[in-house]
């Protein structure tokens, strides 16, 4: 699947604030490509911090989230197996084995920030055996750190990263199971003004790629009852209940706009949404209507439950999130990232276009930037009510809203 060309969207009234870009330090994903990944070949996708990824069933959005979902947890240090359970799945179709029956895939992103864009690439063998084969980090033209599989006998790559002191580059052999690049504190001094170049673009590329939290909310779990816990949102928003528990008494201020989106969306009136105890160590969630009826969430339709889950991840952070936020770096230098998936999946014509404004809202103000897949856009830029400009192939702008456009 390949990015195809997006027409010029018509200027229209703005009822939204143009969107601002993000402080230049505070580090974030700006491009994703995808050169062989399950469906896409070749595909280089731009995000703003208000995308929609637009296709048909079968276009590859859920793929191109799962890549990006993917380096993700890949710049946080998992292990590659934790990350790929199925390999194989990533590996392109028609892609064929070489003379050593070896078949792999291979993804990238970039991250602008105070040190400019930095790339990273990263290409991975699936068959016979899951391992990191190359990677490749760079900055301004300069290859910072670049890592290559020389002895397929040892599970190693040796890697090179940018010195420029009385050596030009530094060699030492890196674990083929995890990225090199969030490994480099650990192994440059930064005694050189190369050493501390390649520290930051290292830098730089793990903070923009934590704290991502990947969702697609299942309203069948989130209708019963659930016990108390971390009070931490789930990707599945399952224990939905447990964090209203958390979150109505932490900020009263957040929580009334919490209620009045829901109010918009769903039918009836809602004074309030929150939690209480049941028998068994449980909460249940509830929308109070405000004339002494509560109704449970188990009433609620499945367009109403999406459009609930999904107000509450854009009203929240990483401290009620399930993510892995880079706990050394101050809250403010750092981007949430939200990966929605059928991110209008369910929802009605007005639910839609509420959830899409209210995202809009919050990505304006720098600290949140979502990516979310939808199956048709046209609603999406008459929504944000914005003024609209072609981009580069396949992408359209509207005052902060991203378009790509993805084909089968």
């Amino acid at each position: 699947m390949a990015a195809s060309p997006a027409s010029s969207a018509s200027p229209a009234s703005s009822a939204l604030p143009a969107s601002v870009a993000p402080a230049p330090d505070r580090p974030r994903v700006t491009q994703l490509r995808l050169s062989a990944f399950a469906g896409h070949r070749r595909a280089v996708l731009r995000l703003g911090p208000l995308t929609v990824l637009a296709g048909p069933s079968g276009s590859g959005k859920t793929s191109a989230l799962r890549a990006y979902d993917a380096l993700a947890r890949l710049g946080g240090g998992a292990e590659l197996g934790a990350v790929f359970p199925d390999p194989g799945a990533c590996v392109p179709e028609r892609a064929r084995p070489d003379a050593q029956h070896r078949r792999g895939f291979r993804i990238g992103c970039t991250a602008d920030g105070a040190e400019g864009p930095v790339h990273l690439d990263v290409a991975v063998q699936a068959e016979p055996e899951l391992r990191i084969v190359g990677e490749r980090l760079t900055a301004d033209g300069v290859v910072l750190l670049e890592t290559a599989l020389r002895d397929p006998g040892r599970r190693a790559v040796q890697a090179a990263w940018h010195t420029a002191g009385s050596a030009p580059v530094t060699r030492a052999p890196l674990p083929d199971d995890r990225l090199g690049t969030p490994l480099l504190p650990l192994r440059v001094a930064g005694k050189t003004d190369g050493q501390r170049r390649v520290l930051a673009a290292a830098e730089q590329m793990v903070v923009a790629l934590r704290s991502v939290f990947a969702c697609d909310p299942r309203p069948g779990r989130m209708r019963e009852p659930v016990p108390t816990g971390s009070g931490r949102l789930l990707g599945g928003c399952d224990n939905l209940a447990d964090v209203l528990w958390r979150t109505r008494a932490e900020c009263g201020r957040r929580h009334a706009q919490f209620v009045a989106a829901v109010r918009a969306g769903c039918a009836g009136p809602v004074e309030d949404v929150l939690a209480e105890p049941a028998l068994g160590g449980v909460v249940r969630a509830l929308l109070d209507r405000g004339d002494g009826v509560r109704t449970g969430l188990g009433r609620l339709g499945y367009g109403e439950l999406r459009y609930l889950a999904l107000a509450l991840v854009l009203f929240t952070g990483p401290g009620v999130l399930e993510v892995d936020p880079a706990g050394e770096v101050p809250a403010a230098l750092q981007t949430l990232t939200v990966l929605a998936d059928g991110f209008d999946r369910g929802l009605d014509v007005r639910q839609r276009a509420e959830l899409l404004r209210l995202a809009a809202r919050m990505c304006d103000r720098g600290h949140i930037r979502l990516v979310g897949a939808v199956a048709d856009a046209s609603w999406a830029v008459e929504a944000v009510e914005a003024v609209g400009e072609a981009g580069r192939a396949g992408v359209a702008a509207a005052g902060g809203l991203t378009v790509v456009h993805l084909n089968p």
